[in-house]
């Protein structure tokens, strides 16, 4: 695994990652980082746990770290390459082989989550401290630690409370809404000094939070995008981490994801078609009506890929599907989540039979069909930190309808007169995020597309926005170069 240094070497530590496992788009970013960041120089590497059947998919692994005792058991990092990543999993399992996915089994959470990924943590600092040992995969400890979430967010504390190492740290908060809660009481389990039991460091409203233990000691905060920048110093978003992200403003920097164009790519789908040839479209679109056993859709084709849950809008939707589907609209739906929003679901397909489309659960291949076959993806969430989903429709020109906040703020440029007139629109954005504003946007919707000039215009100009990680795999590669300045 050593390789060339370049500007320097980032140790990346996450719960999950892409291709080894996901269960949302944290895995995609973590996933996407390496490879953009290789192109500006940087050799990253991604730890994460070694969950059931996990270290039997890297191949030729290696040993290149022990502790006989790490949180209740002996554990080992190995080391290998997957996808052309750098790939350490920490293989205890005591903590992490369990049926079930990563945070939870068949009986829900699991109780001592704090203690798995606090185990994470240490070791991720141990590395830090130490390196890893010689040989093959072996030989070498990073300049930046970049942790993902509060499943990483002890290990700047680690760091920080274990002395100084010279190794700089960067937290990324992916979603806010998840904060690690531990009771006061497990402060000693979780290997964290008692006198940092306080307001000003890991006391949360007499808990622990893991994610405020990285956001008070991390040398570096970013966000997914400028905007929940912006909004987590508010309480309406900041869920009460706003003082605390507030106070330590001049270190938050907004970067907004990527895609990874190379697998979300129109050209390499069942029915392939660029820009310039979005004729080409119709055919997948046709596809998916007959896939979803729909009729003809005489308005826009909609799709929704994403959790059915309240924070996603998807509550909004029975109030405007009639309106929608009266003005000759349909809609197809990918997802699962909350058991009434799956419900009301079911009721809409049965209500407007031969315009909605239902899949409940998530199928990668579906989700690319849909893309390539809608005419417009709703995303009409009450917060989004940056997003995903619209970039795939803007790549894929499946005009996005969202709710301005966060990340869909950052990359829908609404089509408004002026920014018609301008040619510079790309989707539509609403606010504020209730049934009214979200029915006013859906008959834009309609309007727009019942002008076919216009509306071609729009789907080539949405295809042709840069959404891949270039610019932000830069503005990583400048925040460490300044962190080790």
């Amino acid at each position: 695994m050593a390789g060339a240094v370049g500007k320097g070497r980032v140790l990346s530590v996450a719960s999950e990652c892409v291709p080894l496992l996901k269960t949302g788009g944290l895995a995609d970013v973590v996933g996407a980082l390496p490879k953009a960041l290789a192109g500006q120089g940087w050799d990253m590497r991604v730890m994460m746990p070694a969950y059931r059947g996990l270290v039997a998919r890297l191949g030729d692994a290696t040993e290149v770290w022990a502790d006989p005792g790490l949180f209740g058991g002996a554990a080992r990092i190995v080391a290998g390459v997957v996808d052309g990543t750098g790939m350490l999993l920490l293989d205890a399992p005591h903590l992490y082989d369990r049926p079930g996915g990563p945070y939870s089994g068949p009986g829900g959470d699991f109780p001592d989550n704090p203690e798995r990924f606090a185990a994470l943590c240490w070791a991720a600092a141990v590395i830090c401290r130490e390196g890893l040992g010689d040989g093959p995969g072996g030989g070498w400890r990073p300049d930046i630690l970049h942790v993902h979430d509060w499943q990483g967010g002890l290990a700047p504390a680690y760091l920080k409370f274990g002395g100084a190492t010279g190794v700089k740290s960067v937290l990324t908060v992916h979603n806010i809404a998840f904060q690690g809660m531990a009771p006061a009481m497990r402060i000693g389990s979780l290997r964290l000094p008692p006198w940092e039991f306080h307001a000003g460091s890991l006391e949360y409203y007499g808990q622990i939070s893991t994610l405020k233990a990285g956001l008070v000691t991390a040398d570096a905060i970013t966000t997914v995008s400028p905007t929940y920048a912006q909004e987590l110093m508010r309480p309406e978003f900041g869920m009460g981490l706003q003082g605390v992200i507030a106070a330590r403003a001049a270190a938050v920097h907004g970067i907004l994801n990527g895609i990874d164009t190379g697998i979300w790519n129109p050209e390499a789908e069942a029915v392939p078609y660029g820009s310039k040839t979005l004729k080409h479209k119709d055919m997948a679109r046709a596809a998916l009506l007959a896939e979803f056993g729909l009729g003809e859709v005489t308005g826009p084709l909609a799709i929704i890929v994403s959790r059915l849950t309240d924070q996603k809008g998807i509550d909004l939707l029975p109030a405007v599907l009639p309106d929608f589907i009266g003005a000759g609209g349909g809609l197809v739906v990918l997802g699962s989540g909350a058991p009434e929003l799956e419900a009301a679901m079911r009721s809409a397909q049965a209500a407007h039979p031969g315009r909605v489309g239902l899949r409940l659960g998530y199928d990668e291949g579906l989700s690319h069909r849909m893309f390539a076959g809608g005419d417009a993806v709703l995303v009409p969430s009450r917060f989004e930190p940056c997003g995903l989903t619209q970039m795939y429709g803007l790549r894929y020109g499946t005009l996005p309808v969202v709710a301005s906040t966060g990340g869909l703020a950052d990359t829908v440029i609404t089509a408004n007169p002026a920014a018609l007139q301008a040619g510079v629109a790309t989707g539509i954005t609403f606010h504020p995020t209730d049934a009214l504003a979200f029915g006013q946007a859906l008959r834009q919707l309609c309007d727009l597309y019942a002008q076919p000039k216009v509306w071609a215009a729009l789907q080539a100009r949405a295809m042709r926005q840069d959404v891949s990680w270039g610019a932000s795999s830069a503005a990583y590669a400048r925040l460490y170069e300044s962190l080790l300045a």
